[in-house]
């Protein structure tokens, strides 16, 4: 690959083979253009949330087997600008790096991307159950009555809450943080973006009264954000208060102690790529062009659920056996 290309990546290490080898070599020419122009990181950000948001129309529609031919299409489109969205939203770190222009309010930007796209996306589909149901009520041996209707759409409304706010939101925080987290082990302090909330809410406190209002609602959100990430990684907490209280500052941590940090981790980030974008919108494509989206959310719930919660059981076991080599 490119060197240049190689230089404006966090690391490969946290990027799945897709993203390597085609997402972030066409990233990596976009932010050069963008670049040439001036266009801030930022505004690429928002510019992914509007193309993500947009998909949302055309997933709202039945495909081939309720709209044939242009059902299909409509969901082509959907997929299309979705796919658009998220290469714009790996091109803003990229674009970041390459024109030394990173800002805290990018960092929180790009963690509200994906909930930018996906709850305009959820709401479609939601709708698009209470439009085009006749195959889950034939698996069920459900009478489509009006009545019927409302109800299932009353539960599969509760299924896509659940799924967006414990599945997506949970799972994606985590892969966000533990991925951080690698770059920490790989790269020390200066070479990820790992935060705490203690921090975060310092900034919070001390910003000016003036401060524009969405500023600080961001901030507010972000503090609540990294307070979520801390609350599900205890023992990754107790082995940071130890490297603290045993080497001083972070970056101090002998060379040795890094390396066995970095290889008990990397396995791990890998398996990180299962609860991102790529995997998880994979699944959502599969199941809106069958015509049976409302199963994208039992598999947030359940199979994206399990993965996510191995591979934090087994990050916060070789947490906790470090704290005890250590200790």
């Amino acid at each position: 690959m490119n060197e240049k290309i190689l230089k404006s990546l966090k690391s490969t290490e946290t990027e799945d083979i897709f993203d390597l080898y085609i997402v972030r070599p066409i990233c990596y020419y976009l932010a050069e253009f963008f670049n040439k122009f001036g266009i801030h990181p930022n505004t690429v950000t928002i510019w992914s949330m509007v193309f993500g948001a947009a998909s949302c129309f055309f997933f709202a529609h039945g495909s081939y087997h309720y709209e044939s031919w242009a059902g299909l299409l409509f969901n082509l489109v959907g997929i299309l600008l979705l796919m658009v969205g998220d290469i714009l939203d790996c091109t803003d770190g990229q674009l970041a790096r390459i024109s030394g222009k990173k800002s805290r309010m990018g960092r929180i930007l790009d963690g509200v991307a994906g909930f930018a796209w996906f709850t305009p996306i959820y709401l479609a589909l939601i709708w698009r159950f209470y439009q085009h149901h006749d195959i889950e009520f034939g698996w069920l041996g459900i009478e489509d009555t009006p009545t019927n209707a409302i109800i299932a759409t009353i539960v599969v409304f509760a299924l896509a809450a659940y799924s967006g706010l414990h599945g997506l939101a949970g799972q994606q925080r985590l892969a966000d943080y533990y991925i951080q987290v690698h770059l920490f082990f790989q790269k020390g302090e200066k070479g990820c973006e790992l935060d705490n909330s203690e921090r975060q809410q310092e900034i919070l406190d001390q910003m000016p009264k003036d401060a524009p209002f969405v500023e600080r609602l961001f901030q507010q959100q972000y503090v609540e954000y990294t307070k979520k990430q801390e609350r599900v990684t205890p023992q990754f907490q107790r082995l940071m208060a130890v490297l603290k209280k045993k080497f001083g500052a972070c970056d101090q941590i002998p060379r040795d102690v890094r390396a066995q940090l970095h290889a008990c981790s990397k396995p791990l980030v890998k398996c990180v790529g299962l609860i991102v974008f790529n995997f998880r919108s994979a699944f959502l494509f599969l199941f809106c062009l069958l015509d049976v989206p409302v199963l994208n959310f039992l598999w947030e719930i359940i199979g994206l659920g399990f993965i996510a919660w191995w591979i934090n059981r087994r990050h916060e076991a070789f947490c906790k056996e470090m704290v005890e080599k250590l200790s």
